[in-house]
């Protein structure tokens, strides 16, 4: 794989060389590869068929985890959160010690390794947000909480430049990865002053389903904004707003 330089960038396939665009620019790279054929039938593959389900079983996981909690997650994101959720959920079915290699799932692993996980790698919550919080899962009542007791905001919260407000959110996932389906819930604060003076004490509640048999995930994030004659503008596009996982519960 090369990197193009130069005023003229080429998009296509000229010869054995792909050009094409990512999120690190303009690249090139020699065509090749095992034929498809052989890969799903030479036992010699055998490693790498039992790779690519375990993959594609993470991709749709991966999918479903964004899509359920996409109300918060379209106003804190980078470019690269699809990759990097795949990468994790990966490192979750390797730790299933239930099914055999190849058929090994999230829902069977150790998901606790999702705990800490941020969407935003350019806003991270926990560079982000310095006061403490509590969240807490109840799955026999089906209720999901945080609580945050008073703070300054500007000593407990790292703003970028320009901000006048912020808001705390937070989210709450019942995921079925076997069917692809989710349920969510979700809270917020009002757009509260980025200033010297101690909030209220802040609670977010959400309420799933009691006794839940599914994964919960729980995530909590901070969206920054700038106050221009009286109007609320999402700070450069939420570019550091932050949203990460704060709390995971399974059977």
């Amino acid at each position: 794989m090369a990197r193009q330089t130069g005023i003229i960038k080429l998009k296509g396939t000229i010869g054995d060389i792909s050009f094409y665009k990512s999120a690190d620019g303009h690249m090139a790279r020699a065509k090749g590869g095992v034929d498809g054929s052989r890969i799903a039938n030479d036992p010699a593959y055998q490693r790498t068929r039992e790779n690519g389900s375990e993959f594609g079983r993470a991709g749709k996981g991966g999918k479903l985890i964004r899509g359920a909690v996409r109300v918060l997650l379209q106003n804190a994101k980078d470019k690269r959160v699809v990759s990097r959720l795949v990468k994790a959920l990966v490192a979750v079915a390797k730790t299933d010690q239930i099914n055999e290699r190849g058929h090994r799932t999230i829902e069977d692993g150790n998901m606790d390794l999702l705990n800490g996980f941020e969407f935003n790698i350019n806003g991270k919550l926990g560079a982000t947000l310095y006061a403490p919080f509590a969240p807490a899962i109840d799955r026999a009542a089906g209720e999901v909480d945080v609580d945050i007791a008073p703070f300054a905001p500007t000593l407990r919260i790292a703003a970028p430049g320009g901000t006048t407000h912020f808001k705390i959110v937070s989210g709450a996932t019942e995921l079925d990865f076997v069917n692809e389906t989710s349920i969510f819930e979700s809270a917020e604060t009002a757009i509260l002053p980025y200033d010297s003076a101690d909030t209220a004490v802040i609670n977010l509640a959400m309420v799933l389903t009691p006794n839940s048999l599914l994964p919960i995930l729980h995530v909590l994030g901070i969206e920054f904004y700038q106050e221009v004659n009286g109007q609320m503008y999402p700070l450069k596009n939420g570019a550091f707003n932050a949203l990460s996982i704060v709390g995971v519960d399974y059977l």
